[in-house]
């Protein structure tokens, strides 16, 4: 199985959706904790959703039990180090027990994971992919 990894900062909606289609993507899966920000401009959670069903004919889910909380996301945005919110966020990830309250099975249709950052060095979409990776195992993740 693979699991789909893509930010938006610094793409234009052409550059986003382009790569959605070329890689055949056929379901999104929000893992932001606002996923209605004006900042997010065209993936605000609305907007989004008929975009992906409009030009994809993708189907767009909100995973919150995939996002960070506010206190973990605001103590890396407040100065926090990279290697205490990886170990914050994988904890918080075991903690809710992720694997299985997610269906495997709805990562057999091409999905991919959307958060904000541009690439996934520093990014809590690798973490839960690597997250799913570990426990379900045969998972390779693939970053657009």
């Amino acid at each position: 199985m693979e699991i789909y990894t893509i930010g938006f900062t610094k793409k234009s909606a052409e550059q986003f959706f382009g790569l959605l289609r070329r890689h055949g993507i056929e379901r999104l899966v929000d893992i932001r904790l606002n996923n209605s920000s004006q900042l997010a401009g065209f993936t605000k959670a609305r907007d989004l959703e008929f975009f992906l069903r409009e030009i994809l004919g993708a189907s767009y889910v909100h995973e919150p039990r995939l996002a960070p909380t506010e206190e973990i996301l605001g103590a890396y945005k407040h100065g926090g180090s990279w290697s205490e919110y990886e170990h914050a966020y994988m904890k918080l990830l075991r903690e809710r027990q992720v694997e299985s309250l997610l269906r495997r099975s709805d990562f057999e249709h091409r999905s991919v994971l959307l958060c904000s950052e541009p690439t996934t060095e520093r990014c809590h979409r690798r973490l839960a992919a690597e997250y799913l990776s570990d426990a379900w195992g045969d998972v390779r993740r693939i970053d657009i």
